[in-house]
């Protein structure tokens, strides 16, 4: 094991509301209690596979004291993956030797986590990992910042939809995150009290959908909300933006709740809308649980590089960060149990 002088750190993948938090801990646990130098590695893994000349931004207790309730990443983003063209790899083990990088913590979700697992498989990188992801589909862990933050927002819309659903008596559909989990549309349409809430976990039933909203109708209700995941599927296909995919291959989904409301509207003959959330439930500042849990990661991952606990991730177990196995982590997709959408379905009407 390599002594640690220098530590490195990227975020990579989509941003979420508590990565400032990861990043201003790390640093201060680090500068403070370990006298290790902390630089930042600015767009994710672009930094260690294509670097520019602001690349490496050197980090102190100082410099990152007051980001903590800053939604996004000091250090930008980017969805890069060094294990898409033969060589990239070794290039990114390269680039740390040549910044003088002796261990690494990154932060992001499945994607760049799988990056990070197969460095340390690979090439014994001495790496951290981190978990974040809005989705809160990261096995091995109980939560995920940015999840209450993106819970917050969607409940937020879909609280400000229902006046204006009730006041034009209009169904409104509204597309949440969500590609192979539906935990934001599961939290959000529970907390908004949604009449119906969809999930790309179980396949949505048309014919109840519309006989709800026609009982709703026959009471002197003409209006409702939906809320329903980007990843509901009606044809066992994606509803996509366009064929392209990002370097880990993900299509840019979008278009489920234009498709739904369409077809409540025929079903039903009460006027139906969408509302697409999109981007909106990345941004803005964190909540209090988002700012706490990112900040008790991060000390705890500048914990593991003091210990050498390398191919690592840190987890919340109940109360306890504790630190588990990268692969624990990364191997399969953390969806939403039958027995948690049920609850939902107990309120759909």
């Amino acid at each position: 094991m390599a002594e640690v002088r220098r530590v490195g750190m990227l975020t990579g993948g989509g941003d979420a509301p508590g990565l400032n938090g990861v990043i201003r801990a790390v640093t201060t646990k680090c500068d403070n209690d370990y006298d290790f130098e902390v630089h930042g590695l600015k767009r994710g893994w672009k930094s260690l596979l294509d670097p520019e000349e602001d690349t490496v931004m050197p980090l102190t207790a100082d410099s990152v004291r007051y980001i903590l309730q800053e939604g996004g990443t000091i250090l930008g983003s980017s969805r890069t993956n060094p294990y898409k063209n033969e060589g990239d790899a070794e290039k990114v083990v390269k680039q740390m030797e040549d910044f003088g990088i002796d261990a690494l913590v990154a932060i992001g979700g499945d994607d760049t986590l799988g990056v990070a697992k197969r460095l340390y498989d690979d090439f014994g990188m001495q790496v951290i990992g981190c978990p974040k992801t809005i989705d809160n589909d990261l096995s091995a862990t109980d939560t995920t910042f940015g999840y209450d933050t993106a819970v917050s927002i969607a409940t937020d819309a879909i609280d400000r939809l229902r006046t204006t659903a009730k006041s034009h008596e209009r169904v409104v559909v509204v597309e949440v995150m969500g590609r192979h989990a539906g935990w934001i549309t599961w939290g959000a349409g529970l907390a908004s009290a949604a009449n119906v809430t969809l999930i790309p976990e179980v396949e949505p039933d048309l014919d109840q959908i519309a006989d709800i909203f026609k009982k709703r109708a026959e009471k002197g209700e003409k209006w409702g909300l939906v809320a329903v995941s980007e990843g509901v599927t009606l044809s066992e296909e994606f509803m996509t933006q366009n064929a392209e995919t990002d370097e880990f291959g993900h299509v840019r989904l979008g278009g489920i709740a234009e498709t739904l409301a369409g077809e409540i509207e025929e079903r039903t003959g009460i006027e139906t809308r969408h509302v697409v959330l999109g981007h909106l439930q990345r941004g803005g500042t964190p909540t209090a649980f988002d700012r706490i849990l990112s900040t008790r990661y991060g000390l705890r991952a500048a914990e593991a590089v003091k210990n050498g606990e390398w191919g690592k991730m840190v987890a919340l177990r109940g109360n306890d960060i504790v630190t588990v196995d990268l692969s624990e982590a990364t191997e399969e997709t953390k969806t939403v149990p039958d027995n948690f959408y049920k609850v939902v379905e107990t309120f759909f009407g």
